[in-house]
């Protein structure tokens, strides 16, 4: 019996429609491919990336100041997270999924660094993302 491979996927998938760095994970798309042929410790160690990828995004625009009201918040909301996952990457996941719903972001145990709603820290949180995201995969191209 095999167990379940981890994966970054949140279900929003753009290399689908000819993006080659996805929208929702930030993987290029051989990464998404071979993902599952990945052995464990590249995995973890990849996802760990990704995660130091979101922080820093995020904290070019917010920092937590209660990481147990963002988790309460995840919870409550349905929205999946991994136990490991660092507070910042917890809060990317957040804004992807409720900034459309979300009013008041201390609630949610998060400040933003100016005064922004939820809708303009994703905004600026996934072009900062995407750029990153795309920075490293011509850094690979070049590795080639």
């Amino acid at each position: 019996m095999t167990g379940r491979i981890a994966s970054p996927c949140v279900g929003l998938c753009s290399t689908t429609v000819g993006d080659r760095v996805c929208r929702g994970c930030q993987r290029v798309d051989d990464e998404i491919r071979d993902w599952a042929a990945l052995d464990g410790e590249t995995r973890k160690c990849r996802m760990a990336e990704l995660d130091a990828l979101r922080e820093e995004a995020a904290g070019r625009f917010l920092r937590v100041v209660d990481a147990t009201a963002l988790e309460a918040q995840l919870v409550r909301h349905g929205i999946r997270f991994r136990a490991e996952q660092p507070p910042l990457s917890r809060a990317v996941e957040l804004l992807r999924v409720g900034r459309d719903r979300i009013r008041d972001l201390s609630r949610y145990g998060i400040v933003p660094h100016e005064p922004l709603d939820a809708t303009a820290l994703h905004a600026g949180i996934a072009e900062a993302l995407m750029a990153a995201a795309e920075h490293r995969r011509l850094e690979l191209v070049a590795l080639s």
